[in-house]
């Protein structure tokens, strides 16, 4: 009789876990709304042909949708004129400078973080750059 009694408590215990886990699991957000909430506060300003390298060193590919350069007060979003079906929040991205700038000309390569095989190209077009506004005090 324990023994039933130890395997019905299994199963029911089974069955409320299997319910439970989809309202645990967070849904994944697409790239676009990845990159809405990223740029969440920011105001758009004039596309630029290029960016310094040495200003923007950090990166974040969102899947499918945009590379964004910077940190701080302003990043810029590059949305790939061509291979942007192909940026994986995994990837490497090589790119080979002649300059210390990245510019819309320029063609970055793509390789899977885990192997380190060659998956793909961008071809990059204009960077959006992206701003914080400066918070300014109110008098009393």
């Amino acid at each position: 009789m324990a023994r039933m009694t130890f395997i019905a408590a299994a199963a029911l215990a089974t069955g409320a876990l299997a319910l439970g886990a989809p309202a645990l699991a967070k849904p994944r957000l697409t790239g676009e709304q990845q990159l809405a909430k990223l740029l969440e506060g920011r105001v758009a300003g004039e596309p630029v042909n290029c960016i310094n390298t040495v200003m923007n060193r950090d990166s974040r590919v969102i899947d499918k949708t945009a590379i964004v350069y910077g940190s701080g007060r302003t990043v810029y979003v590059q949305r790939p004129r061509s291979g942007a079906e192909s940026l994986d929040d995994n990837d490497v991205l090589v790119t080979r400078l002649s300059m210390p700038q990245l510019c819309s000309v320029d063609v970055i390569q793509l390789h899977d973080r885990t192997t380190g095989f060659w998956r793909g190209f961008v071809g990059l077009g204009d960077f959006v750059p992206y701003t914080r506004p400066v918070k300014t005090a109110s008098a009393n």
